[in-house]
Order: C-alpha cells, then structure tokens, then sequence
C-alpha cells in the first residue's frame, strides 16, 4: 500500500522503515526536517527501566511547592493555566498507586524490548554504533535518601527490571567523576543511550529514503474521508495526496489530525529543556540520573547533556531559558570542576498525555489510519516498538506486545 506517515521524529521515521520492511511505500510528510523538535533536543535515554510515569503517588503535596520556585523541575506559565487546568486534574487522577502500578506495566511491555525493536532498523542503516548498551546509574546523595523512591524502584523491579544496589566505592570506582556528590546508587544494567539521538533518527529516515520514501515537506491541513476510510491528504501548498493509508506520529502537534479520524486525545506539550557542555572535561561513561535533581546527565557525542525539567505553556509561548540555565546551575553544583565555557542551550515540544501512556492503535473511526503519538519523555525508549506494533495493525498481524492500555479511545 502506500501509507503517508505524518511526521519525521522517532516515532514516525521507525513506523516507516517497519513498513517498509512490508513492502509498503512510504511518504513522510512534515514541514520540518527529520531528527529535529525532541527527536534532537532529548536526553538521548534508552532505558527498559523508564516504566514509571511521571505523576507518582503522593506527587500533588510536592506540585505547589515546585510552582513557587523558578528554577524547580516543573512550572506553569499563568497564560496557560486555565487551558491545561482539565488535563492537570486527569494526571493526578492517574497518580494513585493502583493506576501507577497499571500504567508501570503497560510501559514496561513497551520500553522492553526497545533494543530488540531497533536492532534490524540500525543494522539495515549500517547505525548500530549510535547505540551504547552501558547501563544506567540513578544515584543519590545516601542510602536513606534513596528510600524516598524505593515503592516506585520496588515496583520496577516486580516488573523484572534488574536494580543493582551500589554502594560509594562501587559508585565512584565505576564513574570516579561522582565521587563526593554522590554515596549510593542502583545500577540498571540492561539501560543505554543513544550517542546522538538526532544522527540515529536521520540514520534510520536517510535509509528510509534509499530504500524509496519520499519527503513532502508540507503541512496536513485536512483528509478526505469516505466511509471510513481515508482517500487523500490535503496539504498547505494546495495539493493533494492520494493515500491508501496514514500514520499520525507528528510529536506534540498531532491532536488536530487525531480528533479528524475520531480520537479525542487530551494531548498537551511539556516544555522540556536541555543544555548541553560542548566543553565538558567529564569522563562520564554511561546515563546518570542524579533523582534528587530531577535531572539526567548523559554523554554524548557533542558533549554533555543535562536534561529534565518540565514547564507547561502551551506550543506557542516563546522559550523561558532561564529553564536551561537553572539545570546549568545545578550540574555545576554536581560537578564543581565541570568546565562549562561552552554550552548550547534547548527547548522542544514533548507530547504528553495524562497518564503518561501514549496513544498506538488504529483509529475509532476510519480503518485506515493508525496512531502513534503521545509517548513524552520515553520517545526515543518506545519509538521502534511503536514502529514495529504499527506495522503488525497494519499487516493485520497479531501486536507482539499488549495494545489494549494504548487505544486511541481511552479517554473518550
């Protein structure tokens, strides 16, 4: 068939190359280039671990003293706050430890088996490099700090996630550079990370195209639809696209495409921010996540990366980079002798929704249209096997993962 695949983050260039790995023809169809928005701006984590979503039990007694301080993991612009008011109200209702345990197993069927997902995509890009299989290590200043996480470190662990206590001198002997700061950890061994998130997108896109995609470099501005089945696209530049099928993976601006083919998705955008240390003179070997900062702290290829706060503001709002330079600050205080002389700073558009679980499936009301969106902060964790499970909707073949926690119309 040929199949349109809206939209060229990670989600979206993985769906591609699974169905062309089917014999479909593809066209990817985004005004943007491939491996940019959050695709590059990530922290670049691929961790079956990150099963937990990101409103925990007992989250909300924290939330009011986070909005009071500028520089602390999450903000809310006022503009913004009557808007996202009724998706506020949704994630905290998921926070409950039941649905934190529902919604943990979920993820963990899908962050799983993220190597195995992308192995056949990189070794068909000749890419396998720009994955590194070195483990994780979340860290914290004692032994009794740690105990703060331990239901939710418990709960990964009851899922099968491997969690291997660390002592100080283990932790320092392993990555010296966290010595001081740091005197326990948990080691999460079956972890990685991609070297340069953006270079493993366009790897997998660049051979997408040699392998016969094509590129319109267009906005979608609405479908034809006739008896439930999508005809053709329409496009800003005026054109239309005849489409045996589409995939919706455009990141933080799919709900528009969504709601056209029936699925209400109460999809919102946290602003995600990143700096990264070209100057870095760490010698930092695999993911650190420092969990009383709220940060992540991840090598790669053009430097250090420090990741992980969350403002809500909506699409349009312009950057706060105060956001970046606060998660600069607090890498400084880390690693005093980190060398910071140069450093970019980021902010993108990670596409959330309430219960942290993205939307995979095919669409309530037309047959030809499948979802893959909504994945925030595990994008590039989950990507391949939402690639993988949307080329199986749409061979007709059985998921090799559960599905039914994804659907579409979950929140209807």
């Amino acid at each position: 068939m040929h199949i349109a695949v809206i939209g060229t983050g990670i989600v979206g260039a993985c769906s591609a190359a699974w169905l062309q790995r089917d014999g479909h023809q593809v066209t990817f169809i985004d005004p943007r280039e491939a491996g940019e928005a959050c695709s590059f701006g990530n922290a670049g984590s691929l961790s079956p671990s990150a099963c937990l979503p990101v409103g925990m039990p007992g989250m909300w007694k924290r939330v009011p003293k986070w909005l009071l301080d500028p520089e602390g993991p999450l903000t809310i612009r006022p503009a913004h706050l009557p808007a996202v008011l009724p998706w506020l109200i949704r994630f905290l209702r998921a926070s409950s430890r039941e649905e934190v345990a529902r919604i943990a197993a979920a993820m963990r069927g899908l962050l799983k088996p993220v190597f195995e997902a992308y192995e056949p995509l990189l070794q068909r890009a000749g890419a396998t490099s720009l994955v590194r299989h070195t483990g994780c290590l979340y860290v914290y200043s004692s032994r009794g700090a740690a105990n703060q996480w331990k239901w939710g470190m418990d709960l990964r662990r009851s899922l099968g996630v491997e969690l291997r206590d660390i002592d100080s001198d283990e932790l320092a002997e392993m990555e010296p550079d966290l010595k001081g700061r740091f005197r326990f950890g948990h080691y999460a061994p079956d972890n990685g990370s991609a070297a340069d998130p953006s270079a493993l997108v366009k790897a997998i896109y660049g051979q997408s195209l040699r392998d016969g995609a094509t590129h319109l470099k267009q906005a979608v501005t609405d479908m034809d639809i006739a008896g439930g089945v999508v005809k053709a696209l329409r496009l800003d530049d005026g054109s239309i696209l005849d489409v045996d099928g589409v995939v919706i993976a455009a990141g933080a601006w799919s709900a528009g495409l969504a709601h056209r083919v029936g699925a209400r998705v109460p999809l919102e955008t946290q602003r995600g921010y990143h700096v990264t240390v070209a100057s870095s003179n760490l010698q930092l070997s695999r993911t650190v996540m420092a969990t009383e900062y709220n940060m992540m702290v991840n090598p790669m290829a053009m430097g250090l990366r420090l990741a992980g706060t969350v403002e809500l503001a909506g699409l349009k709002a312009p950057p706060r980079y105060a956001r970046a330079e606060a998660l600069l600050k607090k890498g400084k205080e880390l690693f005093p002798h980190l060398d910071t002389s140069k450093t970019s700073l980021w902010m993108g558009h990670r596409p959330c929704l309430p219960d942290s679980m993205p939307v995979i499936g095919r669409a309530p009301r037309v047959e030809n249209a499948w979802l893959g969106f909504g994945h925030g902060h595990v994008g590039m964790c989950g990507g391949a096997t939402t690639g993988r499970e949307i080329a199986n909707l749409v061979a007709g073949r059985a998921p090799e993962i559960d599905l039914s926690p994804f659907r579409p119309d979950r929140f209807s």
